[in-house]
């Protein structure tokens, strides 16, 4: 579980194919891995990973094909700045929103424009993500936290505030960016109650 407070921006070191699947080596940055252990749960622009070995100052982590084809993470390449977010443990601040890492799709950056000291950002999620998205709620790109300000069918904004750009790699987004999404759980619990069959 985690957060979607971006603890430090990280780097793909190598991304290397075995059998099909593949292993991410990931330099952490300001992201201490002191009391880290093989087995924990870091958040990887918001894609939920276990830790399989730890190197210095980074990490590696086995990246399905599952995985791979319902999230950015197979598009990275070596010195992609990498959101990172260690998991929530009891006791700790709960900053953003409760978020499982586990991605819903992935949406694309289709406007970005200057809002006075802020950028606002447009994203399209993939059809049938949508009903998900609620105007001033949550919602988890690559990792972020962030609060919805209007939603149309599969489409919705958010603003970014001048911390978020200089702290996560949100700044690089483009027009045409493609971004992991993860939709507030909440809002697919309640549908899965609603309609039980």
């Amino acid at each position: 579980m985690f957060t979607g407070i971006v603890m430090a921006v990280g780097r793909l070191r190598a991304a290397e194919e075995l059998g099909g699947d593949t292993r991410l080596v990931i330099d952490t940055g300001r992201l201490s891995l002191a009391g880290a252990a093989v087995g924990d749960s870091i958040a990887v622009n918001g894609v939920c990973l276990t830790v399989t070995q730890l190197e210095g100052a980074g990490f590696a982590a086995d990246v399905s094909r599952e995985t791979l084809g319902l999230t950015t993470l197979g598009d990275l390449r070596a010195g992609t700045q990498l959101n990172l977010e260690t998991a929530l443990r009891a006791g700790d601040p709960l900053g953003g929103h409760y978020v499982s890492g586990h991605i819903d799709g992935v949406a694309r950056v289709i406007t970005r424009e200057d809002d006075a000291r802020s950028v606002r950002i447009g994203f399209e999620l993939p059809a049938g993500l949508g009903r998900y998205v609620a105007r001033k709620g949550s919602i988890c790109i690559d990792g972020i936290s962030l609060t919805v300000n209007d939603v149309d069918g599969p489409r919705f904004d958010v603003n970014l505030v001048p911390h978020t750009l200089a702290v996560t790699n949100a700044g690089g987004w483009r027009t045409g960016t493609r971004v992991n999404c993860e939709v507030d759980m909440i809002a697919r619990y309640l549908e899965r109650l609603a309609n039980p069959s």
